[in-house]
C-alpha cells in the first residue's frame, strides 16, 4: 500500500489536514492526552502548560528516544503550538482544530527552515497523521515504509 500524499507547501510552511467524524473535544484529547498520543506518536510526561517543557517518547523512531518539547501556545480545544529542537534544528509545529457540523478538521503546519527538508519531513508527518486516524478508528497502524521514500519526490517538487 502506498498512500497518496495529501500535504502541500505554502511559502515555507508544510501543511497537512485530516478530517474526523467526531466532536472537537474528542479529537483534542487524541492529540493532547498522553494515553491517547501513546497509541499513534508516543506518550509524554510533565506539566503541560504554555511555557513549560514536556518530554515525549518517540516510540516509532529508532531507539524510541525521549525528546523535550516546549508548549508555546495552548488554546484548548482549538490550537496547540509546540517547539522541538534536535540535531536537525528547530521544529515549530502548529495544530489547529475547527469543527463544522459533525466533522472536526485538524490542520497541521510546520515551518521549514529549508524547503529541502520537505522531502523527508512531509512523508513522516503523513505517516504520523495517518497513524492518528488509524488509532482513532481501531485499524491497524500503517508502515512507514509505505510513505518513505515513495512520497519524497512529491514533497521535493514543492507539493
Amino acid at each position: 500500500m502506498n498512500p497518496e500524499p495529501t500535504g502541500h507547501i505554502v511559502g515555507n510552511e508544510l501543511i497537512l489536514t485530516r478530517k474526523f467524524n467526531a466532536p472537537i473535544d474528542d479529537v483534542w484529547t487524541s492529540i493532547t492526552n498522553s494515553e491517547s498520543t501513546a497509541r499513534w506518536f508516543g506518550p509524554w510526561e510533565g506539566d503541560a502548560r504554555p511555557g513549560n517543557v514536556v518530554r515525549i517518547q518517540l516510540v516509532h523512531e529508532k531507539g524510541q528516544p525521549w525528546t523535550n518539547v516546549t508548549i508555546e501556545e495552548c488554546e484548548a480545544p482549538r490550537r496547540l503550538i509546540l517547539v522541538m529542537k534536535d540535531e536537525s534544528g528547530v521544529w515549530r509545529i502548529e495544530l489547529t482544530l475547527t469543527q463544522g457540523d459533525d466533522t472536526t478538521t485538524l490542520r497541521f503546519a510546520q515551518h521549514l527552515s529549508d524547503l529541502k527538508l520537505a522531502g523527508d519531513v512531509g512523508p513522516g508527518w503523513e505517516y504520523y497523521l495517518d497513524m492518528l486516524v488509524a488509532s482513532r478508528e481501531g485499524k491497524p497502524l500503517p508502515s512507514f515504509e509505505d510513505y518513505y521514500p515513495a512520497q519524497r519526490a512529491y514533497y521535493l517538487s514543492g507539493a
